[in-house]
């Protein structure tokens, strides 16, 4: 050995042992720091579908591909991270000896091809990376950049260590073969054959293998050391976590859309009506109030920002930032573990459970944990004199943006379940606080008085089947046994003008296809969608007790219960919620059983063969419709069976823009940036209008939710009056001849017109 290897050999056994040590410690601090969060006994179900769920989502990089290029560069990285490292051992032998190889397996030619292609590969993956991060830096791409909040030192930092590693590698093989040592043929090691084609041979060689491993040592053992000094560096330690963020995800066989996470206390549902305020937690308000799984989310969190993308409050202009809220969460967490780890804490009379000797000795030795115990989880900014943060976490604007549209936890490619934990939080605000906006308190009193969000009196429920041309079956004890479908109209379609023409041409439609079916009538009252998502969970179970009663009631013993609503969120909350509470149907959106009933030839559209395509159409997808049921498909096959042009926004199916209601936001002012629904409708005017060659005239916006269709339907009465600014939808301006004659319709509408021909 020279005198090079006798230096270069033992620093990198002191760098392994040092990197290693510390990254096992980090790991350690990480698990002790996520067992301080509330217990939760119900993600460890179903080993072998969590399992496949982890081994689907990673290997085939499912979400992660949605991204097209973007995923197949993530996935090259992913897999190098994997397959290189016996490249590590093989660089820690070659630092004390030059032509060092792994017994056996270094000599084999089929791992010779396998790590020239895997370096090869990650080197490119993650070069198109830090183009994709610098092509869509805040400095170019403003408020409407992924990576704006993003901690970009420590992005850089992994990415070049990512770089570094890989050249490391193509180097070491490049001088084996000037050497004349490389253990593979040309077909196995073709890149590494060609540098040494330009690399010099003999003693030097030797010399920069070795100092090259070391180099490979150092730089991957600094990366060790780097985040095992940092533990909130998600977009570094999501390459461990995300197996297990995944892995213990609320559904293995999807994501956490759908029916909420019901509201625990202590690892238990919570039955309101036996909870104990002293013992009990109503939602969070305290960090240490999430659940085990919600710390994991937050240290899982990768800053890769899809989720911010996707977010309709973020795209308008408004705080709310699904990754800054997550963000900021991990922060405080983290903050505050060793406060929560040495037993501090309040107790239900509001008394700190630590000593004033033992807080002392805290605040001495961490007083930043016994400052960030002091912060309240929800509240606006605050700063001391010394510009430390004393304010809320959260600020109240950013928790009431979230119209819980699922957009964020549709796009993250590691399972975090953003809108339970806005809801946990609404959660409190409502129950505990009574912090909430002040819009809100007419929406809770007109459900608890009135059964429905609009405050109309029940027996107005059934004036939108005034002067239909037959008769409409209402159930008055069972419903009888030729009704196939309870067909549940919703407060929407019972109250509202425009709401009221889709359930009437739903009923037509019905009625022509010969499908059984009744409704409830004045018995109907509202599912308390709008009261869970506001964050009164109080309200909506008891809500949703007197429905799940009044629905078991019609059903009788009937063995399976079938319904059918033309609103997305009847449909979620009556199917996805309703079990929960003794509620089990069989729920279908209208347009699931229209498309059926077309298909079968019992609804037949009129079309002539020599018939030109009608109208342009555009069609929203409900968020609760698609992306929290996955009802994508039938609606458009509806229009384009109607021969209407079915042109595609931008933002559609999965990563449709939201409307702006859901989330109760339906009845709260949007007092921040641009309103959404005005978003939602330029975008929609703008695919009009190239699909009409300038204008959308005579064109119409199709969608499936009573929502939906108010949102967009002021949004085109705004622009049919204003036009859009410049700026608006991509620098396209909507003026107002371009929205002359459109309409917003429901898809049952356009088929009902196209029956009727």
């Amino acid at each position: 050995m020279s005198a090079l290897q006798w230096v270069c050999g033992p620093v990198a056994v002191l760098l392994l042992v040092a990197g290693f040590g510390w990254l096992g410690r980090a790991a350690l601090r990480i698990w002790r720091t996520l067992r301080l969060g509330a217990p939760d006994p119900t993600r460890t179900d179903r080993p072998g579908q969590r399992l496949k769920a982890v081994l689907v989502e990673v290997g085939a990089h499912t979400r992660m591909l949605q991204w097209g290029v973007v995923g197949a560069a993530h996935w090259l990285v992913m897999v190098g991270f994997g397959a290189l490292v016996l490249t590590l051992v093989q660089a820690a032998g070659q630092t004390w000896n030059p032509r060092f190889e792994i017994p056996w397996l270094g000599h084999q030619a089929w791992y010779g091809l396998l790590v020239e292609l895997v370096a090869v590969l990650t080197l490119l993956g993650i070069g198109y990376l830090i183009v994709v991060r610098q092509r869509a830096h805040p400095r170019r791409a403003g408020l409407r950049s992924r990576f704006a909040g993003s901690n970009f030192a420590q992005a850089y930092f992994v990415e070049t260590v990512i770089a570094v590693i890989a050249v490391c590698i193509l180097a070491i093989r490049g001088f084996e073969s000037a050497a004349g040592f490389l253990p593979f043929p040309t077909w196995a090691a073709p890149v590494s054959t060609w540098l040494g084609s330009w690399l010099p041979g003999g003693g030097f060689a030797l010399a920069a293998i070795t100092l090259i491993a070391l180099v490979k040592v150092a730089v991957s053992m600094a990366w060790a050391l780097v985040i095992g000094q940092n533990i909130t560096m998600g977009v570094a330690w999501h390459r461990f976590l995300a197996f297990f963020n995944i892995y213990f995800k609320r559904q293995p066989e999807r994501t956490a859309l759908g029916g909420l996470k019901p509201m625990m206390s202590n690892g238990q549902v919570l039955d309101l009506q036996e909870a104990d305020p002293e013992t009990d937690t109503f939602g969070a308000g305290k960090v240490e109030d999430f659940s085990w799984k919600g710390w994991l989310d937050f240290s899982t969190c990768t800053e890769c920002g899809r989720c911010q993308s996707q977010c309709p409050a973020w795209n308008t202009a408004k705080p709310l930032s699904p990754k800054l809220l997550v963000l900021a969460l991990r922060d405080h967490a983290h903050a505050k573990a060793p406060y929560l780890a040495a037993g501090g804490g309040l107790t239900a009379e509001g008394e700190e459970k630590l000593s004033e000797a033992d807080l002392a000795a805290l605040a001495h030795s961490d007083p930043l944990a016994v400052l960030e115990a002091g912060r309240p989880l929800v509240g606006p900014a605050e700063f001391d004199e010394l510009g430390r943060a004393t304010g809320g976490i959260i600020d109240p604007e950013v928790l009431w943006d979230c119209t819980t549209c699922g957009a964020c936890v549709q796009q993250c490619p590691v399972d975090i379940e953003h809108v339970d934990h806005i809801v946990d939080m609404r959660r409190f605000q409502v129950m505990i606080e009574s912090e909430f906006p002040t819009e809100l308190g007419g929406l809770f009193r007109n459900l608890e008085n009135k059964g429905n969000p609009w405050g109309q009196n029940q027996t107005s429920r059934m004036d939108w089947a005034k002067d239909l041309p037959f008769e409409v079956p209402v159930v008055q004890d069972v419903i009888d046994d030729d009704h196939e479908y309870l067909f549940f109209i919703g407060c929407a379609g019972a109250f509202d003008d425009r709401a009221r023409r889709t359930i009437r041409a739903t009923a037509e439609l019905l009625h022509t296809a010969a499908v059984g079916y009744a409704v409830l009538g004045t018995a109907e009252t509202c599912t308390g969608d709008p009261a869970r998502r506001a964050g009164n969970e109080f309200l909506f179970q008891m809500m949703a007790a007197e429905t799940v009663e009044t629905i078991n009631t019609a059903f009788g013993d009937r063995p399976t219960k079938k319904i059918v609503t033309t609103c997305p969120h009847c449909l979620n909350t009556l199917g996805n919620e309703y079990p929960q509470l003794g509620g089990n149907y069989e729920v279908i959106h209208h347009t699931q059983l229209l498309n059926r009933l077309v298909r079968e030839k019992r609804l037949v559209p009129q079309r002539r063969p020599d018939e030109a395509p009608g109208r342009n159409v555009t069609y929203h997808d409900p968020c609760y419709l698609g992306r929290h049921n996955g009802v994508y498909a039938p609606p458009r096959e509806l229009l384009q069976a109607s021969n209407l042009q079915l042109a595609e926004m931008p933002r559609n199916s999965q990563r449709a823009l939201c409307c702006g209601a859901g989330g109760a936001r339906m009845w709260m002012e949007e007092k921040i940036g641009k309103r959404v629904n005005l978003e939602r409708t330029d975008e929609a005017l703008t695919t009009l209008a190239g699909a009409d060659g300038g204008k959308a005239q005579g064109g119409a916006i199709a969608t499936g939710c009573p929502f939906c269709r108010v949102m967009l339907t002021d949004g085109l009465t705004a622009r049919q009056s204003q036009p859009a600014p410049e700026t608006s939808t991509g620098g396209t301006t909507v003026t107002t001849s371009t929205a002359e004659d459109v309409e917003v319709l429901d898809v049952a509408q356009l088929l009902l017109a196209s029956v009727k021909r």
